[in-house]
């Protein structure tokens, strides 16, 4: 049983980066500079400032400026766990290390990535609302709306050569999709998540990602069994901003397992995982961030 233990830490990684590939938010974990954890739910993220420009004088030479590198302490709000149990009958007939591996796989695709999604479009939409960059959706309008939200993302980030990215719902999805009026303005590109390069639609240069209709309201209730809709949460269509407007952060403590031989109250196997997560949005890419919302 041996080899158990030393993949314990080979499980934890395999969930962080089904997390970052897999998870329709994962991408954002892809930032340049990375949070650092100073505890456990606390993370120092980077925000990056220059001076502009200034005269070379042939006498003092050059402009002197600063580079501000500042970091602002955030604390995770999510922390997250679950113990999987495992029939000892069930993982003689399998293979323990092979079981285990595709146990923690199917509960992060099923189970860890939808919440995460979940979590981070509320939250995105919260800071939109709170930015005032929220329209509302118009079934026959869907595309010259979609379009209006992304010229107001780009016009907000300086129009720069910084990817765009659209989180759209089914309907949202399946209106852009089927509109005559963008039937040539659709088109495929690359898009990196994770060490993963994936082929997304794009429109006027803005990478569309659909999501899950329950990935999509506004605000949601977590609990014990997973997330619900939380009591009287909207529905969100989409959320228009550019790739590197958010930070996902998250960390997966080590994967522990029990053997039936430790396992008192049951002849199983027991493995568990903690999950700390959040999305944080620094102060001057708030106002980057548009939504539309509807029924």
């Amino acid at each position: 049983m041996a080899n158990i233990f030393e993949h314990a830490n080979k499980y934890a990684s395999e969930l962080d980066r089904m997390i970052v590939q897999e998870s329709k938010t994962g991408f954002l974990a892809d930032g340049k500079f990375k949070a650092r954890f100073t505890g456990a739910r606390t993370v120092n993220m980077p925000q990056l400032d220059f001076d502009g420009l200034g005269d070379y004088n042939r006498e003092t030479g050059y402009s002197k400026g600063g580079t501000n590198f500042n970091y602002t302490a955030y604390t995770l709000e999510q922390e997250r766990s679950k113990q999987l149990v495992i029939d000892a009958q069930d993982a003689d007939e399998s293979g323990m290390s092979s079981l285990t591996g595709k146990v923690v796989g199917e509960y992060t695709r099923t189970k860890v990535n939808p919440e995460i999604d979940a979590y981070v479009m509320s939250k995105l939409y919260g800071i939109a609302n709170e930015k005032g960059n929220v329209t509302a959706f118009s079934s026959d309008k869907a595309a010259s709306g979609m379009i209006d939200a992304i010229n107001k993302a780009e016009a907000a980030s300086g129009y720069t050569n910084e990817q765009m990215v659209a989180f759209v719902d089914p309907v949202m999805y399946a209106a852009l999709m089927t509109s005559n009026e963008l039937q040539h303005s659709i088109t495929v590109s690359d898009f990196e998540q994770g060490n993963a390069n994936l082929k997304v639609k794009n429109l006027n240069g803005c990478a569309i990602i659909p999501g899950a209709a329950d990935r999509m309201r506004t605000a949601y209730t977590f609990n014990d069994a997973g997330f619900t809709a939380g009591e009287g949460a909207g529905y969100i269509k989409a959320i228009i901003m550019p790739k590197s407007a958010a930070s996902l952060v998250k960390k997966v403590d080590k994967v522990d397992i029990f053997t039936p031989d430790i396992v008192q109250d049951m002849d199983a196997y027991k493995i568990n995982f903690r999950l700390y997560y959040d999305c944080f949005v620094t102060e001057n890419k708030k106002g980057l961030i548009f939504a539309i919302s509807g029924e």
